[in-house]
């Protein structure tokens, strides 16, 4: 069968750049080893944190921006509420670089953003309790967003724009010609004139097969939901937030209908092969001990776990995104490493991707993005 364009991935990036590429009339075919919204992946969890002032660097603001507009254009697309306005605070030393970053990008770029020292967290959110030096960047503008939701919406549209989308069908091979591509899975061939590669913690495996070899990591995350005190911690008034303190970066969801409180911690993790065995949530004494230390100090109101989950995160050594055409095949286009901080862009990341594959370019800056700060290491001569 012959298509426009082949992705391979239907998860975060690829689902939204199947939706972006079939609403610009192309004929799509969206391939997945499984069949998301699923959990081997990194979109699962029912929420992520989508954040304006970025302490990751100022050069993401302005593309979180844009994504929380392509999210707004989606729920009113849709009809689903997709966004919760919880606001977002970051906190932190005032000598955190993270709390700097966020300062400076929102300076920057005039965002919304009260600075709040540690009596005036605990006034307001009387269920957080920082050091004394902490400070807290209060965003009111930013939220929570309903990833697996988000993704439905995506596939809904996708198909009803006339894209194709083949599930729990493993590639097994894909070999690049000048002018198109050809991928092969146990089931059937499949031929196009342009592919995206969005595939998470199979990006090593899948891009070895168009000659390519790029530094990038699977790890091994987990996070959990605690019971909570909705008087404290209900959606309604308490924050999501991230926090970087002296024992690690955590990241948090306030209590959203009764679900309980959601914390994970970012940094750290355990490197895995994704086609391996890998633990569940708690066979790691690190899994709840680090969550549980996290809460006693910086959220003290005995909260009891009441589950437990896994994720993948996909690391590059800069923890910046890789986003590019192929340097080899321009009418390839490669979305992975997005790090444990890349959901929130999925909506711009998919309109990137359709650019890429339609007009060769982007209006957004995708510099830092680049394949080339690596280097070029060919598998093959």
């Amino acid at each position: 069968m012959h298509y426009d364009v082949i992705v391979i991935g239907a998860g975060s990036m690829g689902m939204s750049s199947g939706y972006y590429l079939s609403k610009n009339g192309q004929k799509v075919l969206l391939l997945d080893s499984f069949a998301p919204p699923h959990n081997k992946g990194s979109h699962h969890g029912e929420t992520r944190i989508i954040r304006h002032a970025y302490g990751e660097g100022r050069e993401y603001v302005s593309l979180a921006l844009k994504s929380q507009k392509l999210w707004g254009e989606l729920e009113r697309i849709s009809g689903q509420q997709l966004f919760l306005p919880t606001g977002v605070l970051n906190a932190g030393s005032q000598n955190s670089t993270f709390i700097k970053q966020v300062k400076a990008g929102s300076k920057e770029y005039g965002l919304p953003m009260k600075i709040l020292d540690y009596h005036e967290i605990h006034d307001r959110w009387p269920g957080i309790t920082l050091p004394e030096d902490y400070i807290g960047c209060y965003e009111s503008t930013s939220g929570v967003l309903k990833s697996e939701e988000c993704l439905r919406a995506y596939q809904q549209l996708a198909k009803s724009n006339g894209a194709d989308i083949i599930v729990n069908s493993e590639v097994r091979k894909i070999v690049a010609h000048s002018n198109g591509v050809t991928v092969i899975t146990d089931e059937q061939t499949f031929h196009s004139e342009s592919l995206v590669v969005a595939v998470g913690a199979w990006a090593p495996k899948i891009l070895a097969m168009l000659d390519l070899n790029l530094p990038l990591e699977p790890i091994r995350k987990t996070f959990a939901w605690f019971h909570a005190n909705e008087k404290l911690y209900n959606h309604n008034d308490f924050p999501a937030f991230t926090f970087d303190t002296s024992v690690g970066t955590y990241y948090g969801f306030p209590s959203i209908n009764g679900s309980g409180l959601k914390i994970g911690r970012h940094d750290g993790g355990q490197r895995i092969n994704p086609d391996g065995c890998i633990e569940g949530f708690g066979e790691l004494d690190e899994d709840e001990g680090d969550l549980m230390r996290f809460l006693g100090q910086y959220m003290p109101a005995d909260q009891k776990m009441k589950y437990g989950k896994t994720c993948i995160y996909t690391m590059t050594p800069d923890e910046h995104f890789i986003v590019d055409k192929h340097p080899y095949y321009s009418h390839i286009a490669i979305a992975a490493g997005f790090s444990g901080h890349g959901f929130k862009f999925s909506s711009v990341m998919g309109e990137i991707l359709s650019d890429l594959i339609i007009s060769g370019t982007t209006k957004e800056d995708i510099s830092l993005f680049s394949i080339n700060r690596f280097g070029i290491n060919r598998l093959q001569t």
